[in-house]
Parts: structure tokens; sequence; C-alpha cells
């Protein structure tokens, strides 16, 4: 098998674990509590996990994870002040969905995201306007906020 198709094959799994994992959380009721303990986490280790990736801008946290898990394919829209990453589909909700688990996105994919974007950009916000799960696409505004 050449590594193409291993990686590939890699991040269906991963998609497919993490999709697994979520179902699991929602079964037995702590989801809720799980997401926002990981959401807590991510905030105070993103900085360090985007340096472990190499990642050293807020853009980048969007291409260099599609490029690496392939679960989305973010496109990066400059705004005036920051810009928008959007995506039309999403391997892990849709695997999630097939398995009827609750949503993924909020603790395998946007705490992640706000984590290291906010590590490498503390001055960034990170506006989520709509999901896969609910919506038509993903969306996220990241954007300078005012300093003091």
């Amino acid at each position: 098998m050449d590594l193409e198709k291993k990686t590939q094959l890699l991040q269906a799994f991963y998609a497919g674990v993490l999709a697994d994992s979520v179902l699991r959380l929602g079964n037995e009721g702590v989801l809720e509590r799980v997401t926002v303990q990981k959401r807590k986490e991510q905030m105070a280790t993103g900085k360090a996990r985007a340096s472990q990736m190499g990642i050293n801008s807020p853009e980048q946290v969007f291409t260099f994870l599609s490029e690496v898990f392939a679960c989305a394919n973010w496109q990066i829209s400059a705004q005036p002040n920051g810009f928008v990453a959007l995506t039309p589909s999403c391997r892990l909700c849709a695997i999630a969905k097939r398995m009827g688990a609750p949503s993924p996105c909020d603790v395998h994919c946007l705490a992640p995201m706000e984590g290291m974007v906010k590590g490498i950009s503390p001055e960034s916000g990170f506006d989520v306007k709509e999901t896969l799960w609910n919506g038509a696409e993903c969306r996220v505004e990241v954007f300078k906020t005012e300093t003091a």
C-alpha cells in the first residue's frame, strides 16, 4: 500500500474514532461536561499545541488541519480586520450524523482551533457563525479585538 493510501485510511479511521467518542460520551450523559473541561484545556495549551505542529499564524491553524486530517477543507478569505474560514463539508460531522451521535463540533474541532488561534494571537476573537451540524456550511470569523 502506498503512503498516500495509508494516509487517507488513517484520516478516515481518525474521524471515525472521534465520532465514536462523541457517541459514547453522549450516551453516558457526560459530553457537555467533557466539552467544557476540554475547552478549558485547549485554551490553556493552544499555544504549545500550535508550536508542536509548526503553526505560526491563525490562518495556518485552519489550512494545516485541513492538510493533515483531511476532515474539512477550510478556505480562508481575508477581511479588513481578520479573516473568515469556511468549509462546505466535514467528514467528522457526516460520520457522527450517520452514527446517530451528538455534535462533535465543539469538543473535537472548534475548541482546539480556537485554543491554537488564541495561543498564537491572544488578541484575536473567534466567532463561530454556523456549523455543518445545523447549517449549510461551517463558518468561523477570526478578527482582532480592541485592546485597552
